[in-house]
């Protein structure tokens, strides 16, 4: 398979694209914030326009929510368990804008139901280079937390949890509105949050008590995002009964990714930061060869 072509991780506020070799290397980045919601239902024409005058006119394989239906066109979910190759037969093409779509992978049990797109490529991917063993769990932690395990190299759980919605939600609207503005870290009223927060029965009861801690003095002010952040958090990785002595495979960067990395380790797990990027280039780029 010879000459370049266009990688496209479309999510829902932002959209990352490179120009990647055939050899899977990337050559030129384009980063901005027309996610989905930000492009009209007949807008995406021009957007691959535009995105072909910044990097060139070549073929295009796209990932994340431009495959969902709030995206441009709707790629039916591939069902759990799948691998880089369920993925590769389940993407759609677009011949008149010569333009793969790549579906997202859905979990259809009794018991519970879950879905992803975009998310799937970079797991895989990172089985695929070798970052990843093919038996793991998964935490990428964003504005919808994704817990994904993996058996033999295919994924055969998924688990989304609203955690950084809530908080910005609770951050913009509501009581506590106000009195989360201060610098969310790593120190000890996180810390304090991801005790109260994990394994609670009474989140909503948590989450009211950053209010009534700090007017009872019990909470400085300066510290109420931080410890918000941690009940959620806390919530979030708390509620999984499988992390004790459990190696989880992180795939983000920067200050969320830390915040999860130390819930983790409070809750008896262990956390590895994966290169999410390179993960993802490495799964688009299998994928790539696999519909050619």
């Amino acid at each position: 398979m010879a000459g370049d072509y266009i990688v496209i991780d479309w999510g829902t506020t932002n959209r990352r694209a490179w120009r990647v070799g055939a050899d899977g290397v990337p050559k030129i980045t384009s980063r901005n914030a027309r996610g989905v919601l930000s492009v009209p239902p007949d807008g995406y024409p021009a957007e691959i326009g535009a995105l072909r005058d910044e990097l060139g006119a070549l073929p295009i394989i796209a990932a994340g929510m431009v495959g969902s239906n709030r995206g441009w066109h709707e790629v039916p979910y591939v069902d759990a368990p799948a691998d880089l190759r369920d993925l590769a037969r389940g993407c759609v093409t677009l011949a008149d804008e010569d333009v793969v779509l790549v579906p997202g992978v859905a979990l259809r049990g009794e018991a519970r139901a879950d879905v992803m797109r975009g998310e799937e490529v970079q797991v895989l991917g990172a089985i695929a280079a070798g970052l990843a063993p093919a038996d793991a769990l998964f935490c990428q932690p964003g504005t919808h937390n994704k817990w994904i395990a993996t058996t033999a190299g295919r994924i055969t759980d998924v688990a989304t949890a609203l955690t950084g919605e809530l908080f910005a939600l609770l951050r913009g609207h509501g009581i506590l509105a106000g009195m989360l503005d201060g610098a969310v870290t790593d120190g000890a009223a996180f810390r304090d949050g991801v005790a109260r927060g994990a394994g609670a029965r009474d989140l909503t009861v948590a989450l009211f008590e950053v209010r009534a801690r700090v007017l009872l003095g019990r909470l400085a002010a300066d510290d109420a995002a931080a410890f918000a952040s941690g009940v959620l958090i806390g919530a979030d990785v708390g509620a999984r009964d499988d992390l004790t002595g459990r190696t989880v495979q992180l795939l983000a960067g920067g200050a969320l990714a830390e915040l999860y990395a130390a819930a983790i380790g409070q809750c008896g797990g262990a956390a590895i930061a994966l290169n999410s990027e390179r993960a993802f280039l490495a799964g688009i780029q299998r994928l790539w060869e696999l519909t050619r």
